[in-house]
């Protein structure tokens, strides 16, 4: 299993191409784009779906010959707005001309061509309280079961306050056991408030046979092939990170670690 936690190759470009060759699993891709006014960028998709996030700042987008015209207008990811968000299908194309500073997230995964191109965002988005206490946190819900708007990709941002944790009480979603849990792999794209901060999050199975630690950092991405995976936010530093999953089946089903599974049920 290679190196869970990946580094930015850069501030500028594209400084993640996360695929799933280099992940060493089956379904989720992830490219991070940091660009200045005036750049563009173009990719095909070849057989993989994409959704493209404007974390940051705007962009004139295209996507399968058909012009957007400029999307975004969160200009600061902790400003916790909706996201402008495009779904592009597999075996077209997209270009993106950054008509700001901007910061671009690819997601991608295997597509079935059951969509065509679209936007889904910021409409449909509403950020949404979740959890109680020290675990409450917020979430904007791009592309997640209950929007069929992709063939696999599941996607989705949170934002942790300082002190809290998220991803917790700790679940998986390693095994291909629908109703009772469905197999998702799932990168993290982390940033930070302010961005000079850190953040933590544990990937561990129960056998104990994958147990890594992190201490993340802003543009850091986490990759999660199985087990459980929570994240902290120290006191002082409020945490974002974009989530994509995907696997055999669209749906997220999850089991709580059993050791820590008595927190869901007393916050129900």
């Amino acid at each position: 299993m290679g190196d869970l936690l990946v580094k930015p190759s850069g501030a500028h470009g594209k400084v993640h191409d996360v695929t799933p060759e280099s992940a060493g699993w089956g379904y989720v891709g992830f490219g991070l784009y940091r660009l200045e006014p005036g750049e563009q960028v173009a990719e095909a998709t070849g057989g993989r779906e994409v959704i493209l996030v404007l974390v940051e700042g705007k962009a004139k987008l295209t996507a399968g010959g058909a012009d957007f015209g400029e999307m975004g207008d969160r200009m600061d990811v902790f400003e916790k707005t909706p996201p402008h968000c495009l779904y592009v299908p597999n075996d077209s194309d997209w270009s993106a001309e950054a008509t700001t500073v901007c910061t671009l997230a690819v997601c991608s995964a295997p597509g079935k061509g059951g969509h065509g191109a679209q936007r889904l965002g910021p409409e449909g988005i509403a950020l949404t309280p979740r959890g109680k206490g020290a675990n409450t946190r917020f979430v904007n819900n791009i592309a997640m079961e209950a929007r069929e708007v992709a063939d696999s990709l599941l996607v989705t941002e949170v934002f942790t306050p300082s002190g809290n944790w998220s991803s917790y009480p700790s679940h998986r979603h390693d095994e291909d056991d629908y109703p009772h849990m469905t197999y998702l792999e799932e990168s993290y794209y982390h940033r930070l408030n302010p961005a000079q901060g850190f953040g933590v999050q544990r990937v561990y199975t129960e056998d104990g046979t994958l147990d890594e630690t992190m201490a993340v950092q802003n543009h850091d991405v986490v990759l999660v092939p199985k087990g459980h995976h929570p994240c902290g936010a120290p006191y002082g530093y409020e945490l974002y990170y974009l989530n994509v999953m995907a696997g055999p089946l669209r749906k997220w089903r999850f089991k709580n670690d059993p050791d820590h599974d008595w927190i869901y049920q007393r916050d129900l």
